[in-house]
């Protein structure tokens, strides 16, 4: 298992600042809209997010060993700053972490991956998460129609198992037979162009970890 502390809580604010400020020039735009047009944007930006970087880091990280965090982003001067680029980078760093974590599962605990399944708000945006989340974990990644429920939705699953189960029914029949019978599923794989853009970046934010650590103990 991989935990991570950090995930959208980033990505949500840089949505919401969109948001202001269309809301700022009148323009009527519901928030849904604003998350699935930028998140399109990231599709059309650089596979390795053109130099950009960013830290999603409103707490520490066990992982990146980190006891506070600091949400940040950086960029280089001649870096390709544009909006493609921008929410792209914003998409992988809150994907960064979860991609440390599981290499270690993947190449020092050798655990092998046929397929993830995917779940949360960054899925109610059709292909755009699943895609990014393949390329980070160089593997398929299938959503169910539910999937953008998140975790409170499966936390009533699970309290509906408890209350409806047969006797000796396994948690895993009754998803199956119960919950899952008739949801489709969507699987979306790795592009080879976006793994070595996120690896490309994963380069650069492992260098750039210092950076937050700094900004850690001076901000």
């Amino acid at each position: 298992m991989v935990h991570c502390n950090n995930c959208t809580s980033d990505l949500n604010a840089w949505i919401q600042i969109f948001h202001q400020a269309l809301r700022a020039f009148d323009c009527p735009v519901d928030l849904q809209t604003v998350y699935g047009t930028l998140y399109n944007q990231a599709l059309s930006g650089q596979a390795d997010c053109g130099g950009l970087l960013a830290y999603n880091y409103f707490s520490g990280e066990p992982v990146t060993q980190l006891d506070s965090g600091r949400p940040l982003f950086m960029r280089q001067p001649d870096s390709a700053f544009s909006l493609p680029n921008f929410i792209r980078t914003l998409l992988f760093s809150s994907m960064a972490t979860l991609k440390i974590g599981m290499d270690l599962l993947f190449q020092k605990e050798q655990v092998q991956v046929d397929c993830l399944s995917a779940h949360g708000g960054l899925f109610k945006t059709p292909v755009v998460g699943q895609r990014l989340l393949a390329a980070a974990m160089n593997a398929p990644v299938s959503i169910m129609r539910t999937a953008g429920d998140g975790g409170a939705w499966g936390i009533a699953i699970l309290a509906a198992y408890c209350l409806q189960k047969a006797p000796n029914e396994t948690l895993e029949a009754y998803l199956a037979h119960h919950v899952f019978q008739d949801s489709p599923v969507t699987t979306v794989m790795p592009e080879d162009s976006d793994v070595q853009g996120f690896s490309a970046f994963m380069q650069s934010y492992q260098k750039g970890l210092a950076c937050e650590r700094i900004a850690t103990q001076v901000f």
